[in-house]
């Protein structure tokens, strides 16, 4: 992405006030976009959950649905359409290109909803036309919206879609300003709604420099103050974000004080943090789940006998051993063990490098294959150390006589890579949003009604029966029944191969002793309203 503000850290720094209460948080990578519609990136959440509200969130520090832009939100009997009544007196943010002349109402819910809905809407193919979360979730599941007065809107669903709550509290379907998007296209700028946010949040945009910082001010008038609700109130007088990818860099920032959050330290990095005489350690349990996937766009990898002996030639104990450092769990189930639905005797794939030969042979490849072996480059729950992982998967292929050579890049360009199907053997993961076993599953190996596989599907497998069992779980209300179809959906992943599970594990974070109010979300974004600097 380029770069909105081109500023130094030192002349951020020096902006401050000397007084100011300034929160510092060391973060892995850069947003990649200033519109939560068009990502699913959680590195780019958690700055634009500081900016952006939803109609409904995930209260802090828990899985409980709360009520965000929506005060209520009532359900037919019929379990399909949702009636949701909208906050009075919420104002959106100006910036130096607008100011807003009304608050938030139900225009603005119909335009961040249209806006992906409609193919011929103005603002449809702006920034790509990408709508990463509602494609996957929403596109085939929803009727229609329609706007009953100026605060309430109707969601209309096709059939019953048990996880509708918890999809509309996901950061990628926070309201965007219908207003603020008005005056972009009669100013011939639209393409400025996804640089240059313009939110509801307690935060708002005030400087950023791609791959070095993003800072933020507090947005006095936000809607959370007005309540005079605490967790959602602004409590410092800014936030300077420093972007580093060196999870050992952003911990020793950490202990020099130079940050007083840093997210996703090494896990073998625990004992220096709780020996540190200014940091807390602060471990959350998150429901997350990493994996590599093969490329079906690659005729070599349509074989299902290659994927099967890749998966077998993985020594996967000794590198979930560790990778997450004696906090992950050998797994063959795409449904983490932390969440419910998880099916335990859907087992890692055996160590076999005789039966891998074998399989390799039998497919046309007796003396092996080349391939690229993608490594994430942050550090993530589902992935501490994408760059070591690869490396003892290229060294276990090796003893079959397939040659990986590892590839990575900068964050941002390594998601736009691999959605545009780019990486043979990508590695990827996710983090649950909401506490509901179908996000995962449905954002990274399902296909739509027409085939087309989820912008986040990179290897693009599409499945028909892994996708029908999916749709299946997600049209019916009865726990126990979904649980049954998760475990049928599973066993069809495990049997198919589309990829290999590696594992996940709890996140843990470095917080200096002088911050109060942080709770590290177990699903969603975590807020830094409420946080305060002593």
């Amino acid at each position: 992405m380029k770069k909105i503000i081109g500023l130094s850290i030192l002349a951020l720094l020096a902006a401050t006030p000397v007084n100011a209460a300034v929160l510092s948080v060391c973060i892995e990578g850069s947003p990649e976009v200033f519109n939560p519609q068009l990502t699913s990136n959680g590195t780019t959440s958690y700055v634009l959950g500081q900016i952006y509200d939803g109609l409904v969130s995930v209260k802090a520090g828990s899985s409980e649905i709360e009520p965000a832009l929506a005060e209520s939100w009532t359900v037919s009997d019929d379990a399909k359409t949702y009636i949701f009544k909208l906050r009075h007196g919420v104002k959106w943010q100006p910036n130096s290109l607008f100011t807003p002349t009304r608050e938030f109402n139900a225009d603005d819910v119909m335009f961040t909803f249209e806006r992906m809905m409609k193919k011929d809407h103005p603002y449809a193919k702006v920034g790509g036309g990408t709508f990463i979360t509602f494609n996957t979730k929403l596109a085939d599941a929803l009727e229609g919206i329609r706007k009953i007065d100026d605060y309430t809107v109707a969601f209309t669903l096709k059939s019953p879609l048990a996880p509708f709550i918890g999809i509309m509290a996901h950061q990628s379907l926070a309201i965007t300003s219908g207003e603020y998007a008005d005056a972009l296209s009669k100013a011939g700028k639209p393409e400025l709604i996804d640089q240059e946010p313009i939110g509801t949040g307690p935060f708002q945009l005030q400087a950023y420099q791609q791959d070095a910082v993003v800072r933020l001010i507090p947005f006095k008038d936000t809607w959370g103050a007005a309540i005079k609700n605490p967790a959602r109130t602004p409590m410092v007088d800014g936030v300077v974000m420093a972007i580093s990818a060196d999870a050992s860099v952003r911990l020793q920032r950490a202990v020099a004080g130079e940050c007083q959050i840093a997210l996703y330290p090494n896990l073998a990095d625990r004992a220096m943090i709780e020996k540190s005489a200014n940091l807390n350690l602060v471990q959350t349990p998150v429901a997350s789940v990493g994996f590599i996937t093969f490329n079906f766009r690659d005729d070599k990898f349509k074989d299902k006998r290659v994927r099967e002996a890749l998966a077998h030639a993985i020594n996967i104990k000794p590198l979930v051993d560790l990778i997450y450092d004696g906090m992950g769990t050998v797994t063959g189930a795409i449904i983490p063990p932390s969440l419910w639905g998880h099916d335990k005797d859907v087992g890692a794939y055996s160590y076999d490098p005789a039966l891998a030969k074998k399989l390799l042979a039998e497919a046309g490849f007796p003396n092996g294959l080349s391939t690229q072996l993608w490594a994430v480059p942050v550090s993530r729950p589902y992935m501490p150390n994408g760059r070591r992982a690869a490396e003892m998967i290229q060294e276990d292929w090796s003893k079959i006589g397939v040659k990986a050579e590892v590839v990575s890049y900068e964050w941002g360009e390594y998601i736009t890579r691999a959605r545009k199907g780019e990486a043979q053997v990508g590695m990827f993961g996710g983090i649950y949003d909401f506490p509901d076993p179908s996000q995962i599953p449905n954002n990274y190996f399902t296909c739509d009604s027409a085939g087309k596989p989820s912008p986040s599907n990179i290897g693009a497998w599409c499945d028909k029966e892994f996708s029908a069992l999916m749709n299946d779980a997600g049209t019916i209300t009865d726990q126990a029944k979904r649980i049954e179809i998760y475990k049928e959906a599973q066993e069809e992943f495990h049997a198919e191969v589309p990829a290999v599970i590696l594992g996940g594990a709890d996140t843990i974070t470095a917080v200096a002793k002088g911050v109060k109010g942080y709770a590290p979300a177990i699903f969603g974004t975590s807020r830094l309203s409420g946080v305060t600097v002593e």
